[in-house]
């Protein structure tokens, strides 16, 4: 049995060692300091004798390491082990973060629960149980709150006690799928502390003060299940290059609306307020010129009936159907047919004539599909143009 010494000593990055069982790629040493994949946090990376390790696991208690081809050394052979300095500081820092952010939420979420997080090479998620609505505003607050408690230095510390303690100690927060099976086989729990801001169950690495996290920058948020919010963000490098991201849209915005970022907010509400009332007018101009246009359509009589016939153009089927049942008189037909690659037909009947027999007149000769009611119905994907449409209606 062989556990990694990672997690209570996160800072080694060099160790000497002695292989216990070699399977294949499969490696199992005397004693590691590779983290094994875990509890949202992804393994170490690094290099084992001359071969690189590119996953590390742990199986039935031991700590198994997947090389990227069959070593040269063997059982009983001391070994070198090299763990990624630049990944292991990563994910410490980004672990680290997320309990911060935890904390940040003790702050402003209500009925506060832990769901689970991940870590991946560009982001990290944490996953809240809550019963408050994360808006905008609260994850603007949450970064807020994040990326001070960063700049204040509180110093991180980890410590094992016993479930039982554990269990009364209500400020602990721990992940009922993760750790209520580590409560179960143990005697003792380890428990990571953010001096004043958050107590949690975790077994991951991390870093001894909360200013070695860096920036924090947090990127949105989703729904992954029920009860559940998902935070994502951006630790280090990448949420340093994600903001510049947003200031550079946030300028371009500004410089696009002549305003100051500032008040970029304001000026960008008002311009879609006024989009909004043009779009409003716009929508009330095409209706009258749709209504003018079928109030000139050609009158003929069949079987007795007036029909009102004729095309229009530079409009959907859709708003063309609302114009004719508005068109529609007490005893006519409203036939429009609709000028585009594919011409569509639409009838607004009084209910002498079954508007769902025209269209089954008119795609029965040239194609297409539709349907409806005896008072309205309509058709498309004509294989026929709006004249011809037009003339076939009209003999």
């Amino acid at each position: 049995m062989s556990s990694s010494l990672a997690p209570a000593n996160p800072t080694v990055r060099a160790f000497e060692t002695t292989v216990t069982d070699v399977d294949g790629t499969s490696v199992v040493l005397d004693e590691t300091y590779f983290y094994a994949e875990g509890g949202g946090q992804p393994s170490d990376r690094g290099v084992l004798g001359d071969t690189d390790v590119v996953h590390v696991r742990e199986v039935d208690g031991d700590v198994v390491h997947e090389l990227a081809a069959e070593p040269d050394f063997a059982i009983g052979d001391e070994v070198t082990g090299v763990v990624d300095d630049d990944y292991r500081t990563y994910c410490m820092r980004a672990h680290t973060a997320s309990h911060v952010l935890y904390g940040a939420a003790r702050h402003i979420f209500d009925d506060l629960g832990y769901g689970g997080f991940g870590i991946t090479d560009e982001k990290v998620r944490v996953d809240f149980q809550t019963t408050t609505n994360v808006d905008d505003a609260a994850l603007v607050e949450l970064e807020r709150l994040v990326n001070r408690a960063v700049w204040d230095s509180r110093d991180v510390s980890w410590e094992e006690i016993s479930v039982e303690e554990a269990r009364e100690r209500e400020e602990v927060a721990f992940n009922v799928k993760t750790e209520e099976g580590v409560f179960a086989e143990s005697d003792d729990v380890r428990i990571v502390t953010i001096d004043g801001w958050d107590w949690a169950a975790c077994g991951g690495t991390h870093v001894s003060n909360t200013i070695e996290i860096g920036p924090v920058e947090l990127l949105g948020r989703s729904n992954p299940g029920e009860g559940l919010t998902r935070v994502e963000f951006a630790v280090g490098p990448s949420a340093i290059d994600h903001r510049a991201e947003l200031q550079q849209s946030a300028y371009e915005a500004s410089n696009a609306l002549g305003s100051n970022l500032e008040e970029l907010g304001t000026v960008a509400a008002k311009v879609v307020d006024a989009r909004d009332e043009l779009e409003s007018e716009l929508t009330d101009l095409k209706s009258e010129v749709l209504a003018a246009r079928l109030a000139q359509f050609e009158t003929i009589e069949r079987n007795g009936v007036p029909w009102k016939i004729g095309s229009v153009a530079g409009f959907d089927a859709n708003e063309v159907g609302e114009a004719a049942k508005e068109a529609r008189g007490d005893t006519d037909v409203v036939v429009a047919v609709g000028e585009s690659s594919a011409p569509f037909i639409v009838v607004a009947s009084a209910g002498d004539v079954a508007a769902g027999d025209v269209v089954s007149e008119v795609t029965d000769e040239f194609g297409g599909g539709g349907g409806g009611s005896p008072t309205f119905a309509q058709g498309g994907g004509l294989g026929a143009s709006a004249d011809e449409v037009l003339a076939f209606l009209q003999n």
